[in-house]
């Protein structure tokens, strides 16, 4: 009996394992998304504090030498509202989260797996003793 109790353990630490997998890679699909949302999108800046019309701004992605990249050389506030940098940042940070998170998911499902496995290798070993006797 305590091999079934020490399986069912086994099963509940897998399944939380693997629950923090599929965490940590929703967190990597957040991540992603905002930085689809701070590269794809177009925005708006204000040249002062409460500007009545703000400047409207294109997509970082889908601009070819137009307002986002121009920058301030050509007195156009663009540029820098939305860096490069910073959706870089963001999409380098899912990717230890998305490891991680695959990792986490991959041994949870694995030693469930496993463990269905030593079950029923179990079961089949005490049908053939009982065939035997």
């Amino acid at each position: 009996m305590r091999s079934r109790e020490y399986d069912l353990d086994f099963r509940d630490r897998s399944g939380r394992i693997r629950g923090w997998g599929i965490g940590l890679l929703a967190l990597a699909g957040l991540l992603w998304a905002w930085c689809a949302v701070l590269v794809l999108t177009p925005y708006e800046v204000e040249r002062k504090p409460d500007d009545q019309y703000p400047r409207e701004c294109e997509s970082r992605l889908f601009t070819d030498r137009g307002t986002a990249n121009d920058g301030l050389q050509r007195y156009d506030y663009c540029g820098n509202e939305r860096d490069w940098p910073e959706a870089l940042a963001v999409l380098g940070l899912s990717v230890p989260v998305s490891v991680v998170g695959v990792a986490l998911f991959t041994t949870g499902a694995v030693g469930r797996r496993m463990s269905a496995h030593s079950e029923a290798m179990r079961e089949l070993d005490r049908i053939a003793d009982a065939r035997q006797s």
